[in-house]
Formats: structure tokens, sequence, C-alpha cells
């Protein structure tokens, strides 16, 4: 994809978040938020979603971050599999997965994708939606040009990550999810395969330059419901005031109106929101850590120890690094960083 390509589709994001923008505003008179969204949003009442946090027990028996071992080589695509959820997969013909439609850089609807494409275009792009494309390689063989008939794509939310796992409506959901214990005890997860943290968007020209800044003001700032940004925000600034909508692209369109003075995510996913605004910046440290896992059905570890060697091999040869500078580099980071050190030796 050429400069000009993502450029275009940028100014295109743009566009979209400006006149949604202007639509929420005309329809407030005053300009004031609706109650459903001004102050604190409603907590999800669905148990898979408001899953208890782990205890200092429970977190203190095995790092979230360590995943099961990898298949000591990957098998041959188009199997047969000896694991009954790559066999299940294989059988039906698609891999189904879990994606975000509006997370540019990451999971993000293809405005350029027209059905029939002999490309390889897929109807979704980003970083996660290419390392979704060499599991299913993996799985099926073929090649780019092809490998969308074999990818179901399912636009989810972030609460949804986990029910539609839980579900079985999904084999797979790569969304910008961080692993961690209370996940771990409802679903699986790979080793890590993107390192990212909890950092603030601004206008530019905004007088805060990190999270403290916008607390010590008591300014309302942005958090996607149901995130770990919106557990560490509640944890580390509980009088904070907030809005917490469904989707991180939510956030972006409130910011332009006024109606919040920060947005607070992944640095991963305000990159993809700077880059559709230019008038914004992100600004201060990682006052988090969130490594990034793919999600398995909790009873899928042959799948894991799969995507686990698939993960192995990429980085081993290259093809981790293409991906991440294909779409991080220079939004992020000037340059492709050293991949996550996986850590293996999970057995529950």
């Amino acid at each position: 994809m050429t400069d000009h390509t993502v450029s275009r589709r940028a100014h295109r994001a743009v566009a979209l978040a400006i006149c949604a923008a202007l639509v929420l505003a005309g329809c407030g008179g005053d300009g004031r938020l609706p109650d459903a969204v001004a102050g604190e949003a409603a907590v999800p009442d669905d148990d898979s979603v408001s899953f208890p946090p782990c205890t200092p027990e429970q977190a203190a028996e095995i790092d979230p971050v360590v995943s099961y071992d990898p298949l000591p080589t990957l098998p041959a695509p188009g199997g047969p599999f000896d694991d009954p959820a790559l066999e299940r997969i294989l059988d039906s013909g698609k891999l189904r997965v879990g994606v975000s439609s509006d997370t540019l850089l990451f999971g993000a609807r293809n405005l350029d994708y027209v059905a029939g494409n002999a490309d390889g275009e897929l109807a979704y792009e980003g970083f996660d939606i290419d390392m979704l494309t060499e599991v299913a390689l993996a799985i099926f063989g073929g090649s780019r040009a092809d490998i969308g008939d074999h990818i179901e794509f399912k636009a989810i939310p972030y609460r949804d990550r986990l029910p539609k796992l839980q579900s079985g409506e999904v084999d797979v959901v790569a969304h910008t999810m961080t692993i961690n214990c209370s996940r771990w005890r409802q679903i699986a997860f790979s080793a890590v395969y993107c390192s990212a943290g909890q950092r603030v968007l601004v206008l530019d020209g905004s007088p805060f330059a990190d999270i403290d800044d916008v607390a010590a003001e008591g300014a309302t700032v942005c958090v996607p419901a149901a995130s770990t940004n919106e557990e560490a925000l509640i944890a580390q600034f509980p009088d904070l005031p907030r809005v917490a909508p469904l989707d991180i692209s939510d956030c972006l369109v409130l910011l332009q109106q006024g109606a919040v003075a920060a947005i607070t995510g992944d640095d991963t996913l305000l990159a993809g929101l700077a880059a559709q605004d230019p008038a914004t910046v992100v600004v201060g440290p990682q006052f988090t850590e969130e490594p990034y896992g793919m999600g398995f059905a909790a009873g899928d570890v042959g799948l894991a120890r799969f995507v686990n060697r698939l993960l192995e091999d990429m980085v081993d040869d290259g093809r981790w690094e293409a991906i991440y500078s294909k779409w991080l580099v220079p939004s992020l980071t000037t340059d492709a960083p050293k991949p996550p050190t996986p850590r293996y030796g999970r057995t529950g």
C-alpha cells in the first residue's frame, strides 16, 4: 500500500469524523450532550464483561503474559491437524475473526474495498488484520489473492470480545486486546504479539501535557467502556470525570466537539486517531503496560499453540517486522522495534 493511499484513506476518515461531529452538534440544540452520553457511562450488566478482577493471590499465581508452549513445528497448510479446533475451522472453510471496524492502523474497514477484487484486498485492514491473515494462510494455504475467501470478519465492540469467543461465534479475536489475569480466567491467549501502553490524546495546543495535568484540572476524559483503559483510569484517578462510549472512535467526535478535554487509551489506538485528525496529538508518557494477545475460547489450547508457533516463525523470517513497519512506522515509532519476547509454560 502506498503513502498516497494511506493519506487518502486518512483524509476520508477525517471527513467522516467531522461530519459525525457536526451531526451530533446539531442534534443538541444548545450543544449539550444527551443525558445518555454525558456523565458516567452505565456499567454493562453482562457477567462475562463485568467479571471480577483477580485476587492478589490469583494474580501472583502465574504471570498473565505466560502462554502455552508453541508447537515444535507448524503443520502444513490444509491439514490434517491433530487438534479439534483447527479441524473444525478447516472443515468449515472459514476462519471467523473478531475485529475492530474503526481502529485505524489496527483494524478498520477498507474504504477502497470492492467485492471480487483480484489483488488480495480485504474488507478490513490494519496490523491486526494482517496478523489474522497470516493465521488463515497457515491453516488453509493458498495466497493473499484468495485468502479472503477463507476469512469471515465480524466487527465487534470492546465489550463483546470475550462473549463472542465464549459463545463460539468467532474462532479468534485480534482487537488490540490486553492480556490480563481476569481475562485468562474466561478465555485463552496467544503469546504477546504487540506491546502498547496507555497515554493521552488532546487537541493540538491543549494545555494538558499528560494524564496528571488532566486530573489536576478535573477535566472530563473519554475512555472506551469495558476496556482495561477504563479499569486503569478508575483505579488511578477514581474522581476524574469520564465519558465511556462503546468504541474509542466515538471519543474522537466528542473531543472535536469540545465535549471532553482528552481521550485516554492505548498509544497504538491513539496513533490511529491522530492519523485521522491532524489537529490532535498524543502526549505524555505511558502510565500502563498493555500487552496484546490474540484471544481464543478457553478450551482451544491447540489453536493457541499453533498461533504461538506461527508468531515465532513470523519473527524469525521478518514477517512481523514487515507488518509493523507497514502500519505503525512512523505513526507510532520511527522504526520497527524488537518484537515482544514471548513467555511460555502455562499449563492450565
